[in-house]
């Protein structure tokens, strides 16, 4: 997707057919643009000078005819051996380049902050913790080495959660029950079902402008340029409605020099593979203002957050075209939609030593005993009329393909039961009149790493948590990581936040909480289980309240719990 990131919206099939004829080079076979536009993006090179080297090589063929065949041709004799001399030129100069005192300090300060950044997400240890020392010969960040190792190393609870010691089994756990996090008034509260047996829960799977995401489909088929629609898209979609809020009459091309100060739209970007930082952010326009990246300073911010993949409206001078001066940064807003006891949990829902199912068959126990009007387990969801009758595992198993977004399990005999209702990863609830957004992924780890902030305030959680909600989207980081495979034709469908819910629920390898955001109690539940040990669950009791017309969203969520399992 690199490649994509650097090019996205320089080049539209309509550029090159006005370069074309700039150049007087006859083409009428929409297919041969079609594939010069895959050409510019995988050589990451503009409209002009694709045709300059094209005009370049005809000439020394004799005035070759630009055709299927011919274009081919220079792909293999010109462009492949420009970008090898590209990437040859980058290996020679990174290696070449030597670094000062202030470069050594801003790669120490990077690490530190990683380190940081991830003991703040870690569950405390009980008795002293002995800490790695790191030097800039051998700087072992945490989430490098992270990134290293294999997914199931990644994903590992033991690397968030000092606590959970693999020598301790799970029948030998301690703190049953024990409750914690708490969010609101959960004193005297009840957390049992206050339905009688029967009594039905509306479950409604909100629809996107299609139907929704409830089959299987093709992937790792999509071209670059539909990526690059798909991004081109969220920038416009979410430009109308900033230009709309914040009352702006038109967007300036970011590129076009000013000596006034502008109102530009974009979409954050990195000027390279490595981590964003406050050096390193490009801002990157859509083909309405002119498609082009510029460098961005942010010295003159008291305060911001950004992460690669962000749309913002940025407010600033750019008197060369060369550099945007940032001094304004506005973000996107959110778009505004008898009590219920729900339960959460999230797998694995079994030990990693054992196969027994002992986790689930507490879980299915606590169900039976409290009879929760709803259950969500991600990513399949049950309406607990009378009791469950069945659970089946989470989206991290491996009986289902992994593709984001992901569509609903396919199970015949379990989807025949009215009280249980299979979803796709993400998607978004109306369950009684509340709304709630569901996804498996873990954003909330992903977002952390890439995530680069100044005078916003400590939490972190409740920072990446609004731009969530904000970007209206369940996964708004472009480019994804790695293990993320992501088909975007499918998750401009299905993986956008219809409207802002009134309860997110958001599994992650990080530590458990419950926190309002802007109106929306997201809820991390942390995992059923941590490796050999037992982890957690939540529950809320929610109600929906009667419509008001006061602007401040209220929120239905009464109280809510984090408790072991």
């Amino acid at each position: 997707f690199s490649t994509v990131k650097d090019t996205m919206a320089l080049v539209t099939a309509e550029s090159l057919k006005s370069e074309l004829e700039m150049f007087d080079v006859p083409c009428t076979d929409d297919s041969v643009l079609d594939t010069m536009v895959e050409l510019c993006i995988c050589s990451r090179i503009q409209a002009d000078e694709m045709l300059l080297e094209w005009v370049a090589y005809s000439t020394t063929k004799n005035g070759l005819k630009l055709s299927a065949d011919t274009l081919e041709q220079f792909k293999h004799e010109v462009l492949n051996k420009k970008s090898k001399s590209k990437q040859s030129f980058r290996k020679d100069e990174s290696h070449n380049r030597t670094r000062d005192i202030h470069s050594l300090q801003d790669l120490i300060k990077a690490e530190e902050e990683e380190d940081n950044l991830l003991d703040s997400y870690s569950t405390p240890a009980k008795g002293p913790q002995k800490r790695a020392l790191t030097t800039p010969e051998h700087p072992h960040s945490k989430r490098s080495t992270a990134l290293l190792a294999s997914p199931g190393l990644l994903l590992s609870p033991a690397s968030f959660s000092p606590s959970a010691t693999p020598s301790q089994k799970y029948s030998q756990r301690g703190g049953k029950g024990e409750v914690v996090v708490t969010f609101g008034a959960v004193q005297g509260t009840r957390w049992v079902g206050r339905r009688s047996a029967g009594a039905g829960v509306q479950l409604e799977l909100l629809e996107g402008c299609e139907d929704s995401l409830r089959s299987s489909y093709k992937f790792m088929f999509q071209r670059l340029r539909d990526v690059r629609n798909v991004l081109t898209e969220k920038i416009e979609e979410l430009g109308e409605s900033l230009k709309s809020h914040f009352s702006i009459e038109e967007f300036s091309p970011v590129s076009l020099p000013a000596q006034d100060s502008i109102k530009v739209l974009g979409q954050v970007c990195c000027d390279s593979n490595g981590k964003l930082n406050a050096h390193s952010v490009l801002l990157e326009a859509g083909p309405e203002q002119g498609g082009h990246q510029v460098p961005v300073d942010l010295s003159e911010l008291k305060e911001y957050s950004l992460f690669p993949g962000q749309v913002v409206v940025m407010e600033g001078m750019n008197t060369t075209g060369r550099k945007l001066m940032a001094s304004k940064l506005r973000l996107s807003f959110h778009a505004v939609a008898e009590p219920m006891n729900v339960l959460v949990a999230c797998g694995p829902y079994t030990t990693s030593d054992t196969l027994t199912f002992d986790p689930l068959l507490d879980l299915i126990s606590i169900i039976v005993r409290d009879r929760p009007d709803v259950c969500l387990l991600t990513p399949c969801a049950a309406r607990c009329q009378q009791f469950l009758i069945e659970i089946h595992q989470s989206v991290r198993d491996i009986h289902h393909h992994y593709i984001f977004p992901q569509p609903p399990f396919t199970l015949p005999n379990l989807s025949k039961d009215q009280r249980v209702t299979l979803v796709p990863d993400p998607c978004t609830l109306l369950i009684d009149g509340v709304t709630f957004g569901l996804t498996s992924t873990d954003i909330l780890f992903h977002m952390g790493a890439e995530e680069i902030s100044c005078g916003t305030g400590s939490d972190r959680f409740s920072r990446i948590l609004k731009h969530i909600l904000t970007q209206r989207s369940y996964y708004p980081l472009y480019p994804p990581v790695e293990e993320v495979n992501m088909d975007y034709e499918k998750f401009q469908s299905f993986g956008q936040m219809p409207l802002t819910p009134d309860v997110l629920i958001i599994p992650s390898e990080l530590r458990y909480f419950v926190k309002d955001v802007v109106g929306c109690i997201c809820v991390n539940p942390g995992r059923l289980t941590k490796g050999q040990v037992g982890g957690t669950y939540g529950r809320l009791l929610v109600q929906r309240s009667a419509s008001s017309q006061d602007v401040k969203r209220v929120s239905p969520c009464l109280a809510a719990q984090v408790v072991k399992v």
